[in-house]
């Protein structure tokens, strides 16, 4: 599993690999982290060096105090952002919008027709990928002007797979 993680204003991408092994921007580490009793305490260690944390969920995200310093945490899967993005998080509400696929599978559906007005939130098309169906929703009320898939077809990541207009 790979995730957006954000460490007060640093960004980092984080691969899970399995229960010792993580990746960090590339570089692989080898840990060990457990939760030490009923408290918010974790003791990890991390390429044979040991630590102590207290983590406890803040209001948008979790705050980890390691060695003294306070750092405000913040994580996203990966796929979620990549979703989130195809779906049109920030979007300008003028002009055409190009519904492109987050990642590369199967159009599973794709429930509207050229001409057809959606509402925001309103799903455009599912996609398959990884053995998971996604709805990939409108990010704006408008007009369906143009659909370049369909249901059966293979797609690669940022493929355009419809465009809505005002």
């Amino acid at each position: 599993m790979k995730y957006l993680t954000a460490v007060n204003d640093q960004t980092y991408l984080i691969e899970i690999n399995d229960d010792r092994h993580v990746v960090v921007d590339g570089k692989v580490y080898d840990i060990d982290l457990e939760a030490v009793g009923d408290q918010p305490l974790y003791s990890l260690l991390l390429d044979h060096h040991s630590f102590e944390a207290f983590v406890d969920e803040g209001d948008t995200g979790w705050l980890v105090l390691l060695r003294g310093d306070l750092y405000d945490v913040k994580v996203e899967d990966e796929r979620a952002v990549r979703l989130a993005k195809a779906a049109g998080a920030g979007v300008v509400q003028v002009g055409d919008f190009h519904l492109k696929a987050p990642m590369p599978g199967l159009i599973v559906s794709v429930p509207v027709a050229e001409g057809q007005k959606v509402s925001k939130g309103g799903i455009l098309v599912i996609l398959e990928s990884m053995k998971m169906q996604n709805e990939l929703k409108s990010p704006r009320a408008g007009t369906v002007t143009r659909i370049k898939t369909k249901g059966g077809d293979n797609v690669e990541q940022n493929q355009v797979l419809l465009t809505i207009g005002e």
